[in-house]
């Protein structure tokens, strides 16, 4: 798609967590996820993804090309059968199910990444129910892991009510429940993401479309903000850009670059200033730009 980007993309990605739980684990009673071996916390790419779609769809409003195709209660069989729809294609078999032809199968594949942005950006498999194909998206994220290890605090809680009327007669008035949260005092997470020029001409992810990506990682949780989540904050975004579609340096390379170090390594760290970020521009490789975003 002649509008797609026509560079790579290597980033680095900090951010914070004052007194909150940034990625509970379901299967542990919702405790902050954590490196059984180290105790450093880990934050899914899938929550992270999770918080740029957040964005995207709130100062879009929904619109395509921005619609987001993997939110909350969406029936991801029923897009496919809007690329259908539109398309003019007939929907058949057993409650809509159809594999479609090749070329039906591919004209959909455009429509869904040129209508949704989550598509075009992350990718999605959409070969269920009314077959759109599978896209590999040109935007990648690693799981955060946290600077320091992580000691989650838990704390126990009352509700001043009962759900059912039963409940309340069988505690003789007393309305009182108890319960549990948990929160990690402070931590400072770092993720690494990789954009593909190349995947990008396959699935139309313009220039607009990253500018849209840096916003979001730049306000990730601004408009996330929940008393369970306590008081998160991005606090770096260094990109480093390269001249070609195939790169100019190995990505891990430029990342030892961003380097976060406690500024006393013998003390606990409770905020962001506790650690000192060194950023080293010098002697860049040829055909690589960095530009520090946040931080």
């Amino acid at each position: 798609m002649t509008d797609a980007i026509k560079n790579r993309y290597d980033f680095v990605l900090l951010f914070d967590v004052t007194d909150g739980n940034p990625n509970g684990d379901p299967d542990a009673g919702n405790m902050p996820r954590m490196d059984p071996q180290t105790s450093h916390g880990l934050v899914t790419d899938v929550c992270l993804k999770r918080k740029v779609r957040n964005y995207v769809g709130l100062k879009q409003g929904e619109q395509p090309p921005f619609e987001i195709y993997v939110k909350e209660k969406a029936v991801l069989n029923r897009q496919h059968e809007r690329a259908y729809v539109a398309l003019g294609f007939a929907l058949s078999g057993e409650s809509g199910k159809r594999k479609g032809s090749g070329d039906e199968v591919e004209k959909a594949w455009v429509w869904m990444c040129g209508n949704f942005y989550d598509v075009r950006t992350f990718g999605a498999v959409m070969s269920t129910g009314v077959n759109c194909g599978q896209v590999r998206g040109p935007v990648q994220l690693s799981f955060a892991r946290s600077m320091d290890p992580i000691t989650p605090a838990e704390h126990a809680i009352t509700r001043m009510a009962v759900t059912k009327e039963e409940d309340a007669e069988k505690q003789q008035g007393d309305n009182r429940t108890m319960g549990r949260k948990f929160t990690v005092p402070y931590g400072l997470y770092r993720a690494h993401g990789f954009i593909s020029a190349h995947l990008a001409a396959q699935t139309g992810f313009s220039d607009g479309d990253l500018t849209l990506l840096w916003e979001a990682l730049s306000n990730l949780f601004e408009h996330d903000h929940s008393a369970a989540r306590g008081q998160m904050t991005t606090r770096g975004l260094y990109v480093f850009q390269h001249a070609t579609a195939l790169g100019n340096a190995p990505a891990h390379h430029l990342f030892e670059r961003i380097a976060v170090n406690l500024r006393d390594s013998g003390s606990t760290p409770r905020a962001f200033d506790d650690y000192a970020v060194t950023v080293d521009e010098s002697n860049l490789p040829e055909g690589i730009t960095l530009l520090r975003l946040v931080g």
